[in-house]
């Protein structure tokens, strides 16, 4: 036990959101006391004391949680009603390609549609129909869909973008100026979260906008660090249709910029390229409390 840091309001918060690495000061190893990729937007990488301490004992970044757990049961029911196949009538070769499917570490089964199930689950998860703590994952490479609902994971917010090509914002975020008006004008009660005045922060994760990933689904999505990249990407995508459909029509034009060679070499966007589906809340966003 450790007495709580009362100096000023910042310090308190940063002592609560504390975490300590369990080897000893002593030792000579580097490697735990380094940043690691996965710490990005998750753990603080300025907030460390100086001395032996130094890079074991890490603060949480701002808007980083730890997740408490929630009951498998309700997934696992909803996974044997979406065609998964139990382990029990599974045969290798008659669905050799088919994706492995693990709750909790536990494999309890397997599908094959499983990109149909991913876009299944996530969008219940935005609808609210799921909690927002849980994880998807999709590893196309292993063959396997994972999903964690235990306790004691890291995770933090991120906006979504909307990546239905069929929809007119595809490639846009999916917060709007409809939504910022609410929550300049709600009355925001914590003890009152049903009120219909009461639009915050919870409103935009019931509503799809605002999602919440772990460091195991953070390596399977596309991440913009500002909206102004999404803005770029869209614009090239743009660009790129319209090149494509000249030279389906025929239409050859010769220029300065064609002869360039980084423009020769440049892949041509097809719809099928797969693009931001998440955007940094804002880049301040990976840093600790004080």
């Amino acid at each position: 036990s450790q007495v709580l840091n009362r100096y000023t309001y910042s310090s308190t918060l940063s002592h609560l959101r504390r975490t300590n690495t369990p080897i000893g000061r002593d030792g000579k190893i580097a490697k735990p006391r380094q940043l690691h990729n996965t710490h990005w937007g998750l753990v603080c990488p300025a907030e460390t004391p100086e001395g032996q301490a130094c890079g074991l004992v890490k603060n949480l970044s701002l808007m980083s949680c730890i997740s408490v757990g929630t009951s498998s049961e309700p997934i696992l029911y909803f996974l044997e009603e979406w065609g998964m196949e139990s382990l029990e009538d599974y045969i290798p070769s008659n669905s050799p390609d088919s994706t492995r499917v693990f709750v909790n570490g536990v494999w309890v089964g397997t599908h094959r549609e499983p990109a149909h199930l991913v876009d299944t689950m996530r969008n219940l998860r935005r609808r609210g129909d799921i909690s927002p703590e849980v994880s998807i994952i999709r590893d196309i490479r292993e063959k396997e869909f994972k999903i964690f609902t235990d306790a004691g994971r890291v995770y933090r917010p991120l906006f979504v973008v909307d990546d239905d090509q069929e929809s007119e914002s595809f490639g846009d975020l999916k917060l709007r100026k409809e939504n910022i008006h609410k929550l300049l004008n709600s009355e925001y009660d914590e003890y009152d979260e049903d009120s219909e005045n009461n639009y915050g922060w919870s409103s935009l994760v019931n509503e799809g906008i605002v999602e919440y990933v772990d460091a195991e689904e953070e390596e399977t999505i596309m991440i913009a660090m500002t909206p102004e990249d999404l803005e770029v990407t869209k614009s090239t995508m743009v660009t790129d249709n319209k090149s494509v459909k000249s030279i389906d029509e025929g239409e050859e034009q010769y220029d300065d910029q064609e002869l360039d060679p980084a423009k020769r070499i440049k892949p041509v966007f097809s719809g099928s390229t797969h693009t931001f589906t998440h955007c940094e809340i804002h880049p301040s966003m990976i840093l600790g409390v004080a």
